[in-house]
């Protein structure tokens, strides 16, 4: 049985229970057939005499009985009596031969020999001394005889039941089951052709395959988004890491070849610690644009004074080279998660110095609107070049890395937008070439409303 499919399995179940439930019939039928046949014998007996009783009437002294009155109908036999029992019209069955007592209006069984019927009598009354008796009489139907015919005919329709029910249960077990073919069809050509892209064709309805489709669907999601962020990370860390890791071995192989001095010794390790702390920045910022990408670090939101916020950071730029002004509007709250905006905030202004002007100015401004709330960072350096405002939101894309010896590795900004995005908004960049830019957070008030819903 543990072989068994589970189409093969559910209809196997549904034969048994549907044989069950035919021998629970035909239990229940046997139990009750006897009553049900003598009820229904009484029931007709009662009918027939009673029927046979308006046929008869007396005229000048004289019987009269009527067309339609049937002596023997159904297997029940009409008689009528005289006031004095005596056998006016109608023939008795053969075995029934003493005419016993009459009652009016009740049925009884009567035994003769052998046999059992049921008798009715009932009077027909003409004038207050004078009338007849009819009388009813029917065999009482064997219960023996019954079941034989109810287990004959079980046993002609058994044969053609049980075929119909195991093909019948069979078809609806393959309909059922018709989507997760599908589905496993669909699962098999995934994993054949390795495209995790692929999804599950969803049937309509709100079944419990419908919502298996669903859940492999978003499975499917999740595992291509850590598979592609897994193959990114890679691809980063690889091409990124090669050129300090080059630049290390370069040097360590140097010193190893030829007898520095002390001054060239500490220039050595000097080097070697710079392009390791450019390796650790690089690895932490990969590690956090992968876990922004894949959803694994989760967003900590929360009701927060963003004019507060945005003060004590500017605050603790202290080692900027560039003038830092700002232009702050009291009192803007918004459902955010601080960490992040901080790290966004922190992004901008770092980029801010190293493409600005030499002693230059950078300007953080913070307003809101009826609509959403505006937090920009604008500096007077060199610009961006309209080719290249869709590019520098790509990974380790750099506009000018000749500018600065410590030019950063190209994620401030690609973390940004990934920031922006996970708080609902957008980033704005405007530019002019040697005139300065500008960058935006568009942040949606209704974000502010988004604790109540929550």
């Amino acid at each position: 049985m543990k072989h068994f499919s589970i189409k093969i399995k559910i209809t196997l179940w549904y034969l048994l229970l549907m044989l069950l439930m035919m021998a629970m019939i035909i239990g229940f039928i046997t139990a009750v057939s006897g009553s049900v046949a003598q009820q229904t014998a009484m029931g007709q007996i009662s009918s027939t005499v009673r029927t046979n009783l308006a046929q008869i009437d007396m005229q000048q002294e004289k019987l009269q009985i009527g067309e339609d009155f049937q002596f023997y109908h159904n297997g029940i036999y009409t008689v009528v009596y005289s006031q004095s029992e005596t056998l006016l019209a109608g023939q008795l069955p053969v075995t029934f031969t003493d005419v016993g007592t009459f009652e009016n209006g009740e049925i009884r069984t009567v035994s003769a020999g052998e046999e059992e019927y049921f008798v009715l009598d009932l009077w027909r009354a003409f004038g207050w001394d004078n009338g007849v008796w009819v009388r009813g009489i029917m065999e009482v139907p064997q219960s023996t005889t019954i079941i034989e015919n109810l287990l004959l005919m079980v046993a002609v329709a058994m044969p053609a039941f049980i075929l119909l029910s195991t093909l019948g249960g069979y078809w609806i077990a393959k309909k059922a089951f018709q989507p997760l073919e599908e589905m496993i069809a669909t699962a098999d050509s995934i994993n054949e052709g390795s495209d995790l892209s692929a999804r599950m064709e969803v049937p309509e309805g709100k079944n419990e395959f419908v919502r298996l489709a669903r859940t492999f669907d978003r499975m499917l999601e999740r595992l291509e988004a850590s598979f592609e962020a897994e193959k990114q990370f890679t691809a980063d860390a690889s091409h990124e890491l090669r050129t300090p890791i080059s630049v290390i071995k370069g040097a360590c192989e140097y010193a190893i070849k030829y007898d520095e001095t002390p001054e060239e010794r500490q220039e050595t390790i000097s080097m070697i610690h710079r392009q390791a702390e450019k390796m650790s920045v690089l690895v932490s910022d990969l590690l956090r644009m992968t876990r922004l990408d894949q959803g694994t670090e989760r967003a900590n939101f929360a009701n927060s004074d963003l004019s507060k916020l945005v003060r004590n950071i500017c605050a603790e730029q202290a080692d900027l080279t560039c003038s830092l002004h700002m232009e702050i509007e009291k009192d803007v709250t918004a459902w955010v998660d601080e960490a992040m905006i901080a790290r966004l905030l922190q992004n901008l202004i770092s980029n801010a110095q190293k493409y600005g002007k030499e002693n230059g100015t950078i300007q953080v401004g913070l307003r809101k609107t009826e609509n959403e709330i505006l937090l920009s960072v604008a500096d007077d350096g060199i610009g961006i070049a309209k080719q290249q405002q869709e590019k520098i939101w790509q990974r380790f894309y750099q506009v000018d890395t000749s500018r600065t010896v410590d030019s950063g590795v190209g994620l401030g900004l690609s973390m940004v937008k990934k920031i922006a995005q996970l708080h609902g908004g957008f980033m704005q960049l405007e530019s002019e070439l040697g005139k300065g830019s500008c960058f935006t957070l568009h942040l949606p008030v209704k974000s502010e409303k988004k604790k109540d819903m929550d």
